[in-house]
């Protein structure tokens, strides 16, 4: 009996065979591996509807801390499956695609950090999860976008505060607290490159849309926002709005969600300032259906960390999960 099925070659030159129906191998892998696959907003939507869990970087840090599978295999870039790591040092940790970084995460060379972070003394250091390991570990507190605001509030007023990476992010926190940050000046290239000029038109073409937006996005965005918060607080916002359309300032692969849980609503990408898909991340975009199932399969490309940088690292996020509301 013939079989349909696409033939892939590896990097030796060898053909393989990738099955037709992608969803049902890797549901049968994920069996027989004792996998779990975790998925950001951000992915291609096939890959979140095969996953266990879909959230933002506060919620993957989560299921990765409580799992209790062999096998974690996240859809996400780097840093995040180096967290996931970095919680589970006796779990094997598959990225899709190992070139799946994060241009946030590239604007904070560790060395560059560390002579930073020197020439601020007795500052607390606390580090946006869209980092590297060797950042976490040169960290006191993690943070993500859902609990950033949170966190600083927790942090006694009289003791100074280094903030990293993100700028942007830095400055909506400072805003939110009235604290005065010291920021490394590093940015997301999604979240930096939304038009301003374009939105205020969406508006007029659309005056019954809420504009919502990620507190990565610029202050010239961010002041059109009716609501501002990470994936997880936009996707419910947009639910509980009585708004019937949203102009959604962040990446768009967070709509696949909010039009199955808002069908009966519009949602609107906000455009870059030229003409390219510059509001996709290209990182996330690396990861593919067909690659997770040979990450799968051939259980391969994993994330391995050094014991001293992983154990580093490790505390700063405790600290997180600690400070955060469930």
């Amino acid at each position: 009996m013939f079989t349909a099925a696409l033939v892939q070659r590896d990097l030796t030159g060898t053909s393989s065979v990738l099955p037709l129906d992608l969803f049902e191998a890797i549901k049968t892998l994920k069996q027989e591996l004792n996998a779990v696959i975790l998925a950001h907003y951000y992915q291609d939507p096939d890959i979140q509807d095969i996953a266990d869990y879909i959230g933002d970087s506060l919620g993957l840090s989560r299921q990765a801390a409580s799992t209790d599978a062999d096998v974690i295999v996240f859809a996400g870039v780097h840093f995040m499956a180096e967290t996931a790591k970095i919680l589970n040092p006796d779990k094997q940790v598959l990225l899709p695609d190992l070139a799946a970084g994060c241009s946030l995460a590239d604007t904070c060379p560790p060395e560059a950090f560390a002579a930073f972070k020197a020439a601020h003394p007795n500052h607390l250091v606390i580090s946006y999860v869209n980092c590297s390991a060797a950042i976490k570990a040169m960290s006191d507190i993690i943070c993500t976008s859902a609990n950033a605001v949170e966190i600083v509030r927790q942090i006694p007023e009289d003791k100074p505060i280094i903030f990293a990476p993100d700028r942007n992010l830095g400055r909506y926190v400072m805003a939110q607290t009235g604290r005065n940050l010291v920021l490394w000046q590093g940015a997301c290239i999604v979240h930096e490159t939304f038009s301003e000029k374009k939105i205020v038109q969406l508006k007029i073409a659309y005056p019954e849309a809420e504009v919502i937006a990620h507190p990565e996005c610029e202050p010239s965005v961010l002041r059109h926002a009716s609501y501002v918060g990470s994936t997880t607080a936009l996707l419910k916002y947009c639910q509980q709005s009585s708004a019937s359309a949203f102009i959604v300032a962040t990446e768009p692969g967070i709509i696949h969600q909010m039009q199955k849980q808002a069908s009966h609503k519009r949602f609107i990408p906000a455009p870059p300032v030229n003409s390219c898909a510059c509001n996709e991340c290209p990182y996330m975009r690396l990861n593919t259906l067909e690659k997770l199932f040979w990450a799968m399969k051939n259980r391969t490309p994993e994330i391995t960390l050094p014991k001293e940088l992983r154990s580093s690292a490790l505390k700063p996020i405790q600290r997180m999960l600690e400070m955060s509301a469930v």
